[in-house]
């Protein structure tokens, strides 16, 4: 009966987090959107031309790189080869613009969602694409000194650069919307069932390491293992209420965060890039150990700042639902 009235509580729990997650993706994907349909992205996109040179890559996928920042994955990797033919890139080339890619993308609306946890918006976007571009530039300067993956690309899957109407992007949200509340649901009574029966501990038990040597403490570790495998809409979702609750302290909050922002949905958008010809052990293995280091040389100094410092630059307290 004590766990039939624990499900009953978590449902209320789904319904406040997942209400949150709609009031932040619903107006921001229909901003984005219409902003993509008006041209906005093709009009600014030139510009990130020369930045592709830091990469060794063609001028032309500077316009799938802001496209991936502004609206996700799936409308970066449309344009690829129809911007640059596959018979112009090599295995290298891909594998580093899919790390540009996967440390940065649908930035408006996974970043609000982190914003409402407590970390400053502007402060998290600015480290994920900085990081980004970090281990992109590294990646592409390890891979040319040692002329790695320096074949043409063989994808195995090249995703058509399909228009739809108005009709199917919300048809496409909705089906989006209800697929998040199934998963929200069950990662919910998942992790209630998996901290009853003691699953949960030795799960965590294997990932403490690595959580421990980015500086992520337990309060935190199993909402950023969350996001670790299926992503910042789900971690950060159930970040939030944890924040509220005061039961993770800011400091882990905003950790916890940030390795988020740089490993993220390891399993979905792994496999999808690696459809397109990336190596995985660039964008996974690499990706993971650059996490790990560079999350844990941020905790360091999060940890040393005064509580003024870091509460009026870095943190605000998470929002109470309105």
């Amino acid at each position: 009966m004590r766990f039939v009235a624990d499900l009953g509580r978590g449902l209320r729990d789904i319904f406040g987090i997942y209400w949150e997650l709609v009031r932040i993706i619903v107006p921001v994907a229909v901003g984005t959107e219409l902003l993509s349909r008006l041209g906005a992205i093709e009009m600014v996109s030139p510009m990130l031309a020369p930045v592709m040179d830091l990469f060794g890559l063609p001028p032309e996928l500077g316009l799938a790189w802001l496209t991936g920042l502004l609206v996700g994955i799936w409308g970066a990797i449309s344009l690829i080869f129809a911007l640059v033919p596959v018979s112009e890139l090599t295995t290298a080339d891909v594998t580093v613009f899919s790390a540009l890619l996967l440390f940065a993308h649908a930035l408006p609306i996974e970043q609000k969602i982190i914003q409402k946890a407590g970390p400053g918006m502007a402060l998290t976007i600015s480290l994920r694409v900085g990081g980004g571009i970090i281990y992109a530039f590294l990646l592409h300067r390890v891979l040319t000194a040692a002329e790695w993956l320096s074949d043409p690309v063989n994808p195995t899957w090249i995703p058509l650069n399909v228009t739809t109407d108005w009709i199917d992007f919300f048809a496409g949200l909705i089906e989006a919307l209800a697929v998040m509340f199934l998963v929200l649901a069950g990662l919910t009574w998942g992790l209630a069932l998996m901290k009853r029966v003691g699953l949960l501990r030795g799960l965590m038990w294997l990932l403490s390491p690595a959580m421990r040597l980015a500086g992520i403490r337990r309060e935190a570790e199993q909402f950023a293992a969350v996001g670790l495998f299926l992503g910042i809409s789900y971690g950060g979702g159930l970040l939030i209420r944890e924040a509220r609750s005061g039961r993770v302290p800011p400091r882990d909050t905003f950790i916890a965060c940030v390795f988020m922002g740089f490993a993220h949905s390891v399993i979905e958008d792994t496999i999808v890039v690696m459809a397109l010809g990336a190596d995985i052990t660039s964008i996974l293995v690499g990706r993971i150990a650059f996490a790990i280091v560079a999350t844990a040389l941020i905790a360091a100094l999060v940890r040393s700042l005064a509580d003024d410092t870091f509460f009026t630059w870095m943190f605000r307290r998470a929002e109470q639902p309105g």
